[in-house]
């Protein structure tokens, strides 16, 4: 059974994803996020040995994302809210401001993402992605 948060925690986790691809970073990610706030990102063709993020950490590689996006998008296929848990799918696109492996400065990474987000009060408090990237 689903509670009355379902829409509002749907909004937060729409807004997080607006915020990300408008390029928010750092500090202005921490009004999406609970103080005790921990993501999981799973193993994956970037981030091989996957990694666990505390509020801190988040913080800190959303700035140094900046130094290697120019920009990114967030093309939503799916969102599932139940209660206090907000499931999405889509596709991301990340234009490069850096080379990397064969993709030039400019040219764009493509991947696809299931992100679960746990929030309380309005606020984002576990993320887990499971991110498959397409060769690159």
């Amino acid at each position: 059974m689903s509670s009355g948060n379902d829409v509002s925690n749907e909004s937060v986790a729409r807004e997080y994803l607006a915020a990300l691809e408008s390029g928010d970073v750092g500090e202005n990610l921490r009004r999406f996020l609970a103080p005790d706030f921990e993501q999981v990102e799973f193993p994956n063709a970037l981030n091989p040995k996957g990694q666990t993020s505390d509020i801190a950490s988040a913080i800190e590689r959303s700035l140094k994302g900046k130094q290697i996006l120019k920009s990114q998008r967030y093309v939503i296929s799916s969102v599932v809210a139940r209660g206090d848990r907000v499931a999405i799918e889509l596709e991301w696109i990340g234009v490069l401001a850096i080379p990397i492996a064969s993709i030039p400065a400019g040219g764009e990474m493509r991947a696809h993402f299931a992100i679960f987000l746990e929030l309380r009060d309005g606020k984002i408090v576990r993320q887990r992605n499971y991110d498959c990237f397409v060769p690159f």
